[in-house]
């Protein structure tokens, strides 16, 4: 963390000599400060965690305080009570000293100290900072940092999403349809009283440290919590004239999603529409006016500073109908007002994308669309084999090599679930939940989980647990019962791939969102004594005892609640088998090692009731974009090669 990659506004109006020592090391912060919406959230927010529930009362409509405090409840309860300027444009070269400044500014020692920012009416929480910084040149221990920082806020904001969605269905009889309000809103409002928002003591211009490009965000305030895009509605998020140090607003970032007619988007060139001029039906009824985030708009233009663009368009399977995708830096390179579709003029503005930027987000989902396809028309050359599972799987698994001539994986056989010795289904009860129509909270199974089902109405993991247990063949729900999650197969279309990096990996074609079942992790079980003697062999192992305990980190709410305690039932003793995946195999053994992976390892019980051999079940701790590699974190590496060492 000790590169000097902050880099503040510097006067354009003047040429100051480049320092010849060295300046001191500055670390940006990772705390956020508390601070409203641009746009506000479902009510006002003027208490403290600390008001009593007569204030809170006070409050119409969506009291964050209650809700709160009915949340902490409900997450007790849930847990078993044993765990515990104007002008001409002007550009500088990129050699000139000056060409990292934004806007400028009368002094840059005083730039923050100069602006007086006051909160509006009752407000509690500061106004966004006013200080402009670019993130540069990161070693790639700080882009781990950060991107691990990122990964857990955004794990925070869907564990709370998915926690309230699932107490909501559990209170749907007893709450009035016009009072609920959406889970994505309570969770970022949550976290925000927790002061859990990101990137809020600075305003980062370009790349935001942790945020890659191609992430995928299905709600617009999870791009608010994590600092990508600040406004809730808005389409332009910008630094207000009256926080600028110059008096100009500044744009940062723009979300491209059709709501304007007159939009042209080409993928590396954009005609964008300035906001503004609309009825709530999005058609444009007056001209819109050089102001606000159009201002801003052309004062980035004008500075040459570059803006983020994110893409938003509809998506089926997404909770919210929509997938927001962030596609990189764009240089707005040209301004005029014209006449629009609807006779009323409109702001335009011309984005052009900067080279040397990795693929878009957007443009990958499109491709994986045309695999999923017509995958030999997208892609004629490379594919060994359209089907390696050869019809075990729901959906084919692809094979591809582009690389070498290595075909190994085709000569093993197809393992689609884990092969258990025959002694692991004797003993034990054999009894099973009576739900005939579907289970219910009181049902059996549920009981064995502390009480709760492990998964959602979408069958997304609410929370991990040492142990899930899903009703499996001894129970009389039916097939379509919700607590019958990871035994219907995989739900995704997968490929295998040979990679230059990591030998094998694996990528979806699908978007896969946070918390939905991957794969489960195959491979044919050997008692401890089998294992030695197959160690000697040569054999390739894997030692389940070794994955990282990933699940703790799903549905983690420390941060939420101070009596949090991570779940410890149902308990289960040592894994104490290994899997051989020599000779079988499925399409999980091929996923490459990461000590900062986008997969969990959660154990699941489900055709049997031996607590010592459980099946290893995959599940997406991320959004996971299409044709992103999918990663776990086997515990175990190579530290000099890095590699995965699973075999002894």
């Amino acid at each position: 963390m000790g590169s000097n990659f902050l880099l503040p506004f510097q006067d354009l109006n003047q040429t100051p000599n480049r320092p010849t020592t060295s300046t001191p090391l500055v670390v940006p912060k990772v705390e956020p400060k508390l601070e409203p919406l641009d746009e506000p959230l479902p009510s006002p927010l003027p208490f403290h965690l600390s008001t009593p529930p007569s204030a809170a009362a006070a409050v119409p409509s969506f009291d964050l305080q209650l809700e709160f405090n009915r949340i902490a409840e409900l997450f007790r309860s849930s847990v078993p009570q044993t765990v515990p300027t104007n002008g001409d444009r002007t550009v500088l070269p990129d050699s000139h000293p000056d060409s990292l400044a934004l806007v400028p500014v009368p002094n840059p020692e005083t730039q923050v100290s100069s602006v007086g920012l006051t909160p509006r009416g009752n407000r509690k929480y500061q106004t966004r900072s006013s200080e402009l910084v670019r993130v540069m040149d990161l070693k790639p221990e700080d882009e781990m940092y950060f991107r691990d920082v990122v990964r857990k806020t955004r794990m925070v904001y869907d564990s709370l999403r998915v926690f309230a969605l699932a107490e909501d269905e559990k209170r749907k009889d007893m709450m009035s349809p016009h009072r609920r309000v959406r889970a994505d809103l309570k969770a970022a409002a949550i976290m925000r009283e927790r002061g859990l928002w990101l990137n809020r003591d600075k305003r980062t211009v370009g790349n935001l440290p942790g945020i890659s490009v191609g992430d995928v965000f299905f709600f617009r305030m999870e791009m608010c919590v994590v600092g990508l895009h600040g406004q809730v509605q808005a389409g332009i998020d910008y630094l207000s004239s009256s926080q600028s140090s110059n008096g100009e607003p500044i744009a940062t970032s723009i979300i491209v999603s059709g709501g304007y007619e007159d939009d042209e988007d080409g993928g590396d060139v954009i005609v964008y529409t300035g906001h503004g001029g609309q009825d709530k039906h999005n058609r444009q009824v007056v001209h819109q006016k050089l102001e606000c985030g159009n201002l801003a708009l052309e004062r980035s233009m004008n500075y040459g500073v570059e803006v983020r663009v994110i893409r938003g368009f509809k998506y089926e399977g997404s909770a919210s109908g929509k997938v927001y995708v962030y596609d990189g830096l764009y240089k707005i390179v040209d301004t005029w007002f014209e006449l629009g579709k609807s006779g009323f003029g409109v702001f335009k503005f011309r984005l052009v994308r900067i080279e040397n930027q990795v693929e878009m987000g957007s443009a990958m989902m499109k491709f994986a669309v045309s695999l999923r396809m017509r995958p030999l028309d997208a892609r004629p050359t490379g594919y060994v084999s359209l089907d390696l599972s050869k019809k075990r799987e729901n959906l084919p698994v692809f094979f591809f090599n582009d690389v070498d001539g290595d075909h190994d994986p085709i000569y093993y056989e197809y393992l689609n679930t884990t092969i258990f010795p025959p002694y692991v289904y004797n003993g034990g009860s054999t009894g099973g939940c009576n739900c005939v129509g579907g289970c219910l909270y009181d049902c059996f199974c549920a009981m064995k989980n502390g009480g709760e089902f492990a998964y959602d109405l979408n069958g997304i993991l609410v929370r991990g647990k040492p142990l899930i247990f899903e009703c499996g063949p001894h129970c009389l729900c039916p097939p379509t019962c919700r607590n019958r999650v990871t035994q219907k197969g995989v739900r995704n279309r997968f490929e295998v791939f040979r990679s230059r990096e990591t030998g094998w990996g694996v990528r979806s074609l699908d978007l896969i969102p946070a918390g939905s079942f991957i794969a489960e992790y195959s491979g044919v079980v050997l008692s401890h004594e089998q294992a030695q003697i197959f160690t000697m062999n040569g054999d390739r192992l894997i030692y389940p005892s070794r994955f990282t305990e990933r699940w703790k980190e799903w549905g983690n709410l420390s941060q939420i609640f101070d009596d949090y305690v991570c779940p410890t039932s149902p308990s289960t003793p040592p894994l104490d088998f290994a899997l051989d995946v020599s000779r079988m195999r499925n399409v999980a053994c091929y996923m490459s090692h990461s000590c900062c992976p986008n997969v969990l390892v959660q154990l699941v019980l489900f055709d049997h009731n031996n607590i010592y051999f459980p099946h290893l079940m995959l599940f997406a701790t991320e959004n996971i974009p299409p044709m992103r590699e999918l990663c776990l974190d086997y515990g175990v590496a190579n530290e000099s090669t890095g590699k995965l060492a699973i075999c002894n």
